[in-house]
C-alpha cells in the first residue's frame, strides 16, 4: 500500500519564472513613456501661447488620431473584439479627453510646478485603481514605498508652488482620478491587445467628438501661430498623446500596472527640469534631495513582490 501511494503521488507543477529580458524591456519602455509625459506640461504651456485651451485639446486629439489611424490602416490592423470596446471607451475618456482637458484648463492659471502634484500622486492612484479593477495585491513594502514616494513628490511640488491652493486644483485632482482609471484599463487591455493599438483605437473612437469639437473651438477661440505654440501642439499630439502612451502601455503589460506606475514618481522632477530649461522657471535646493528620495522609492517598489 505504501508503494502504491508513492506511485500515485502528485507531481509538483513547475511555475515559469519571470523573463528577465522581458522585464528589462518593459521597464525601459515604461521609462520612455514617463520621459515623454514629463514634457507634456511644458509643451502645453507653449501651446497655450497660441491656442485656446479647448482648441489645443481638441486639435491635439485629432492630430494624434490621424497618426494612429494611419498606422492602423498601413498595417491593416483588424478592429478589436467587441468585448474590448467598453475598455477602450474608458481609455478614451481618461487619457484622450479627460486628463488633457482638465490639465490644460488648470495650466491657464497654474504653474507647471504646481500641476506636477497631479503626476506625483498618479502612481499611487493608479495602483489603487489596479487593485480594484485588476485584482492586483502588492505587498506592504510596495505600498509603504509608494506612499513615501508620493508624499515626497507631493511635498516638494507643493512647496515649489508656494504651498497655496488655487481654483485649478479641482481640475487637477479630477484629472488625477480619471487618468488613473484610463491607465489601469489601458494596462489591462494591453495584455490582450498590443499597447499601441490600445491607444490607437481609443483615439479613433473619440474622433466623432474631437473633430466637431476642434471645429467649434477654433471658430470661437483666437489662434496665433508661433514657434512655441506649433511645437507644443505637435509634441502633445504625437509625443504625449500617441508615442508616449504606446511605449507606456507596452511597459505596463510587461512589468505590471503597479510597478510601472511607480516609475512615474520621477515624472514631476523631470517636468521641473524641463520647466527650467524651456520655460525659465527656478528650482529650490530641495530638488536634489527629493530626487534621491524618489529614486530610492522607485528601487524599492521595483523589487517588492506582491
Amino acid at each position: 500500500m505504501r508503494a502504491q501511494s508513492s506511485a500515485i503521488a502528485p507531481t509538483p507543477i513547475a511555475v515559469d519564472a519571470p523573463d528577465p529580458a522581458r522585464t528589462r524591456a518593459g521597464t525601459l519602455q515604461a521609462a520612455l513613456g514617463v520621459v515623454a509625459f514629463s514634457l507634456t506640461f511644458p509643451a502645453t504651456a507653449w501651446g497655450l501661447e497660441g491656442f485656446g485651451p479647448w482648441s489645443l485639446v481638441a486639435v491635439r486629439s485629432v492630430l494624434a488620431a490621424v497618426i494612429a489611424g494611419g498606422c492602423l490602416l498601413a498595417l491593416r490592423v483588424s478592429p478589436p473584439a467587441r468585448r474590448h470596446w467598453p475598455g477602450l471607451a474608458v481609455v478614451g475618456a481618461g487619457v484622450v479627453l479627460g486628463f488633457p482637458l482638465l490639465t490644460t484648463l488648470a495650466l491657464r492659471t497654474s504653474t507647471t510646478a504646481h500641476a506636477a502634484v497631479v503626476v506625483g500622486l498618479l502612481p499611487l492612484t493608479t495602483a489603487l485603481f489596479s487593485a480594484l479593477r485588476v485584482g492586483t495585491r502588492p505587498s506592504r513594502t510596495f505600498w509603504a514605498a509608494a506612499l513615501a514616494g508620493a508624499a515626497a513628490v507631493a511635498g516638494f511640488t507643493v512647496r515649489q508652488s508656494g504651498g497655496a491652493l488655487n481654483a485649478a486644483d479641482g481640475c487637477l485632482f479630477g484629472a488625477l482620478l480619471i487618468c488613473a482609471a484610463g491607465y489601469t484599463e489601458g494596462g489591462r487591455l494591453a495584455r490582450a491587445v498590443p499597447g499601441w493599438q490600445v491607444i490607437g483605437w481609443a483615439l479613433v473612437l473619440c474622433l466623432p467628438l474631437t473633430v466637431p469639437g476642434a471645429a467649434l473651438a477654433l471658430a470661437y477661440e483666437p489662434v496665433q501661430l508661433g514657434v512655441h505654440s506649433v511645437t507644443g501642439l505637435l509634441w502633445v499630439a504625437a509625443g504625449s498623446q500617441f508615442l508616449g502612451l504606446v511605449v507606456w502601455y507596452r511597459g505596463m503589460a510587461a512589468v505590471g500596472i503597479p510597478k510601472a506606475s511607480q516609475l512615474q514618481l520621477a515624472q514631476p522632477l523631470l517636468t521641473l527640469v524641463w520647466s527650467v530649461l524651456l520655460l525659465g522657471e527656478h528650482l529650490t535646493p530641495a530638488a536634489p534631495l527629493t530626487a534621491v528620495a524618489v529614486l530610492v522609492c522607485i528601487a524599492v517598489t521595483q523589487r517588492a513582490r506582491g
